[in-house]
């Protein structure tokens, strides 16, 4: 499946963007670097008990195994000391990178409910893009009767873009569903 999309990206998104964009040299044009999964659990702290089904699940819909973020400070206010877990991320690349976007984009995120798009302005203004979900549940790989609790998670997309309209640019040929 990611070999269809990288297959993808060098036949037909290479030259779109050389065309758009006007690049004298094809290491220029903007690509996919990283996606980093990352669900914060704070409510952790509390219950130790809701760290494994995140890190399961996590690791279903990423193929990998995710890491256990702990806390660097203590904070007195959200009863939190410091190495305490409050969450799990996973860093995708290579081709587990490009297998999990074309899996984001033509399997998960038309399950979201009324979905029109993603926003165009979750740009970091370096060509990164950022999306929140509220639910875990649009992804195949999950079962539904296992879920206990539904937690959300952000996926950052870290491309080599330098202008957010290249990171568009580059996203929107790859298939990202974004607004019109």
């Amino acid at each position: 499946m990611g070999a269809r999309l990288k297959e993808h990206y060098t036949k037909n998104v290479i030259p779109g963007l050389i065309k758009e964009f006007g690049y004298k040299n094809v290491m220029a044009v903007p690509k996919l670097e990283k996606i980093s999964l990352n669900i914060g659990l704070g409510e952790a702290t509390q219950n130790p008990k809701l760290m494994d089904p995140a890190v399961s699940e996590l690791a279903q819909i990423a193929g990998q195994k995710p890491v256990v973020t702990k806390a660097s400070k203590s904070i007195a206010a959200f009863k939190l000391r410091e190495g305490m877990s409050v969450g799990c991320m996973v860093t995708l690349r290579g081709d587990r990178m490009y297998e999990f976007f074309d899996r984001l984009v033509n399997v998960s995120l038309p399950r979201v409910r009324d979905f029109r798009g993603v926003s165009t302005k979750s740009f970091d203004g370096r060509g990164n893009y950022t999306l929140g979900i509220r639910d875990q549940l649009i992804f195949p790989e999950i079962d539904y009767n296992k879920v206990e609790k539904i937690k959300g998670m952000n996926i950052c997309i870290t491309t080599t873009a330098r202008t957010d309209a290249e990171g568009l640019a580059l996203l929107r040929q790859l298939g990202m569903p974004f607004r019109q």
